[in-house]
């Protein structure tokens, strides 16, 4: 599904003609994210979607339609869209409709997002005609999506497989998924296959006719764009550019019939790096990731703001590193240990720099504070021990609690705006609390009191209470990691056969190097109805615990969940190979097996799970808070150092 954009999303997607009321009477339609979004400067044909000239891509830059497919590798709806533009490009021919592929591997995918890099590796290294057959042969074997297999897809294709293994190990085109995350985002994808097709918003996998009735009502448009004089190359960007401002329209209708959000929420300057007067009447908050090119793209606006303003606004940093932006925390470590070793003066001058910088790698930011005169030995030291993560850490969570989700993101005297929005936004934002911060010293508040004075009865969170579960206490001898006498136990309740369960492997393992003996992690087994071999391989971990003790049991957890990407996965025939490599004892193992004998441990784990009324896998009761899904490893963090504090 692709969600319906209000007027300020289009407006800084693509630079659509100001609202009514703009001071711009000038303002025009422009192409969208800028080039200097893409990977080394790339040039991209125009337009509010732009095409990269690294971009997968089916038929001539001349075409009268151009289909733009935000896709996932391991959604099945992409799987039969593919088809469907298969059916599409034979119909109409590359001088009619041209096909770009843009990455967006779901989150809940757990192989879609490795896919995403070796597409990408595949199409730097060998080329587009070897991305296409990579994505066709990707898509037929789409149950088999395991690292091991995407090497040898790749090479199928025609990529090098040595390269493509090391280029994802290392993650070499990680940012070029991540950049098509980015746009997509800020376009307003929400799911896949989603489509732009000349501009013009298509979700999901629809049948040929509905993509043919799209086309033919936009081929006729591009013509008659064409007999107005628009030359042929230019038919993209001139019919885009055109359906978003059509759009925008429509929805700066809505927009004007709603009220604006006067919202104020109480967003804490704290420690924060802070640009301006601590005079101001005016106090911005933003949090931003020096990664987030809408992030980039929006600084030259604050400029102007500030040239505008003056002392009259001030400007307050919180760092909102976004996890598929890989260079953006060690970007926000750099940035504080700017500001440690020379105040805000030195944040404000790395900010800069960094935004001004053409990468953000180790390399890039040693020569950053080469330039600034920092101590290098202290900012690479900083840097490999995440020195600043503490107040890092705290711009996320305020951002949870806001529910700031995305960057950049902006509290102007409390009031939310959301997006690289043109100045006219701003203006009128700032203008209308000037004349309430004026007024509020009419009335005897000095100048320095008036940010706190207009946020102390502010909303203060906005984010989900957290959900309480009683878990039944585990059994004697439960398989855990960690401290026996933590006051803080983590449950996991999780299945060998959910790939979800095996994508949050990587969190706990994080999770456990951060906090050690500080926490308890207790495994519970939740096999679920729908995965047939989940039960038994439950029940082969438990042969595993009683052969081999805990030590066993951790080993066998972890070459089940390897074995998911493995032909014969977790049937018997796969369990029994595990035992072996185990060098576990088979006559042991085969009895316990055939006879159940764990049956009833992994059933009395499934009753507790069933008892706290858990819907699904994983899931995880820390101290009695519910945390749901394969989630990031902030989320866990900060339950756990909720669990923590509460503990003391």
């Amino acid at each position: 599904m692709i969600r319906s954009l209000t007027l300020a999303t289009f407006v800084a997607a693509c630079g659509a003609p100001a609202p009514k009321g703009s001071t711009d009477p000038n303002a025009t339609v422009t192409t969208g994210p800028s080039v200097e979004a893409a990977k080394g400067g790339q040039p991209a044909y125009p337009g509010p979607v732009p095409v990269y000239a690294d971009d997968p891509v089916q038929g001539s830059a001349r075409a009268w339609v151009t289909v733009v497919e935000f896709s996932d590798f391991q959604c099945p709806f992409c799987s039969r869209a593919s088809t469907t533009l298969e059916r599409v490009q034979k119909e109409y021919g590359p001088d009619n409709v041209r096909l770009v592929w843009k990455n967006y591997p779901l989150a809940f995918h757990p192989h879609a997002r490795p896919a995403a890099e070796v597409a990408a590796g595949v199409f730097a290294t060998a080329g587009n005609d070897a991305f296409w057959r990579f994505e066709k042969i990707a898509f037929d074997a789409q149950k088999d999506l395991g690292d091991d297999f995407l090497v040898r897809y790749a090479a199928s294709a025609g990529a090098n497989a040595q390269a493509i293994e090391a280029g994802l190990k290392s993650h070499t085109w990680a940012q070029r998924v991540a950049r098509d995350e980015a746009l997509g985002k800020e376009l307003g994808v929400e799911g896949t296959p989603g489509f732009l097709i000349n501009g013009v918003f298509f979700s999901g996998a629809q049948p040929f006719e509905n993509f043919k009735e799209e086309i033919d009502k936009e081929l006729a448009q591009a013509k008659e764009l064409a007999a107005k004089g628009v030359p042929r190359e230019s038919i993209y960007a001139a019919a885009s550019a055109a359906n978003f401002k059509k759009r925008a329209t429509e929805a700066g209708a809505d927009d004007e019939a709603e009220k604006p959000d006067l919202t104020v929420f109480n967003v804490p300057v704290g420690k924060s790096p802070i640009k301006g007067s601590p005079d101001a009447l005016v106090t911005i908050v933003e949090f931003s990731d020096f990664q987030c090119p809408y992030c980039k793209r929006v600084e030259s606006t604050l400029k102007n703001v500030e040239a505008k303003y003056g002392s009259k606004v001030r400007f307050v940093w919180k760092n909102q590193p976004l996890p598929f932006h890989l260079r953006a925390e060690p970007a926000a470590e750099f940035a504080s240990e700017a500001r440690s070793q020379q105040g805000d003066a030195g944040f404000w001058t790395a900010h800069d720099k960094m935004f001004a910088a053409e990468g953000l790698e180790d390399g890039h930011l040693y020569g950053i504070a080469s330039e600034m005169k920092l101590d290098i030995a202290k900012v690479k030291l900083a840097m490999a021990a995440h020195a600043h993560k503490e107040s890092i850490n705290a711009d996320v969570d305020l951002a949870e609690d806001l529910q700031a989700n995305g960057t950049p993101h902006f509290f102007i005297n409390g009031r939310r705006m959301v997006g690289s929005q043109p100045i006219e936004k701003f203006v009128a934002v700032i203008n209308e609390e000037l004349a309430k911060s004026e007024a509020l010293v009419a009335k005897g508040v000095k100048p320095a009191a008036v940010y706190e004075t207009i946020i102390k009865n502010g909303v203060v969170s906005v984010a989900a209470d957290h959900e309480q579960r009683e878990v039944p206490a585990a059994a004697k001898g439960a398989p855990f990691k960690g401290s026996n006498t933590a006051k803080v136990v983590i449950y996991q309740f999780s299945d060998f056969q959910c790939p979800y369960c095996a994508r949050v492997e990587p969190t706990l393992t994080d999770v456990m190097k951060a906090y050690g003996a500080r926490v308890k992690l207790v495994w519970r087994d939740y096999p679920l109805p729908m995965h047939p071999h989940a039960q038994l391989a439950a029940e082969a971990a438990r042969e595993a615990l009683a052969q081999q003790g805990m030590n066993g049991f951790w080993k066998m957890h972890d070459l089940l969940y390897a074995a998911q990407r493995e032909p014969e996965g977790l049937n018997r025939k796969g369990l029994d190979a595990c035992a072996r490599e185990m060098k576990l004892d088979m006559v042991k193992w085969n009895t316990a097996l055939e006879k159940r004998a764990h049956k009833a441990a992994v059933d009395a784990d499934v009753a507790a799970g069933h008892a706290a009324k858990l819907d699904g896998t994983p899931a995880f009761v820390i101290n009695g808070t519910l945390v749901t899904g394969a989630q990031p490893y902030a989320n866990f963090r900060r339950a756990i150092e909720r669990a923590l504090s509460e503990a003391k």
